[in-house]
């Protein structure tokens, strides 16, 4: 009997629960989770949480486990743990794939102001008061405490706390998909005339840009960290191949 091939995934995004669907019933899969959302969506599969301790943790972990194959799914932004996923990859010996899809471009009629990171977002807002909605997650809400003359409209997946050392903000608590028609809704009923955001790439969330577009609104658009350059797919159709390829023996293949 052929024993099935081990793979971890690295995740946290849509896509890689959908790749973990995916692939369950010809592998063995497990999905790892950082942790960070108090309340994720179901997996369908056996999930782990938390950290593995850096690279060297994540590859002990690979050989402990006899992890056959390595697939970051993890956000774009997530640059450190898919850093340490390479790192640890190539200590254990590993081959590592990454689902990396695709990010954002700006359109005709888009007003983006692309900055680097979120540090660097909140002096792009300028010094007047302005109306601003920030759609980034909670950990990165706290450098906007250094812009404190704004509104701010704040949604997360969880609960912010602290909350913000800023005179006049609202939380929102919601988790997407977001359409564009109810985005446009949001804006509006906010009065908001900028939007802070990062490049996370998908249908998912895309609705704030086109929304922001159709209202001709400003984006400060925070740009992707730079990523270890891996073998990647951008759709997980395109990665559940690769692994296809990864996981039939050759002769299958007719090699």
């Amino acid at each position: 009997m052929v024993q099935m091939k081990k793979i971890l995934i690295l995740g946290g995004t849509t896509e890689a629960r959908q790749l973990a669907g995916k692939l369950v019933a010809r592998v063995s899969v497990m999905l790892s989770l950082a942790g960070r959302t108090e309340s994720p969506v179901a997996q369908g599969v056996p999930v782990r949480s938390g950290g593995f301790g850096g690279a060297e943790g994540l590859a002990a972990y690979l050989r402990e486990t006899r992890t056959d194959l390595l697939i970051d799914a993890t956000h774009p932004y997530a640059a450190q743990i898919s850093a340490n996923a390479a790192q640890a990859a190539r200590i254990a010996g590993v081959p590592i794939l990454a689902l990396r899809r695709a990010g954002w471009e700006p359109v005709e009629d888009d007003r983006w102001t692309q900055v680097d990171t979120s540090g660097e977002a909140a002096p792009a807002l300028g010094l007047a008061p302005r109306r601003v909605f920030l759609a980034l997650g909670r950990q990165e809400v706290a450098a906007f405490e250094a812009a404190p003359q704004h509104h701010y409209l704040i949604r997360s997946v969880d609960p912010v706390e602290p909350k913000l050392a800023v005179p006049d903000a609202v939380y929102l608590l919601a988790r997407g998909p977001f359409r564009e028609a109810e985005e446009r809704a949001l804006l509006e009923r906010h009065r908001i005339d900028v939007v802070v955001s990062k490049n996370s790439g998908g249908a998912a969330t895309y609705g704030k840009i086109a929304a922001a577009r159709a209202l001709g609104i400003e984006v400060v658009m925070v740009r992707r960290p730079a990523l270890p350059d891996v073998p990647s797919a951008e759709t997980v159709e395109a990665l559940a191949a690769m692994v296809d390829h990864f996981v039939e023996p050759a002769a299958e293949r007719g090699v």
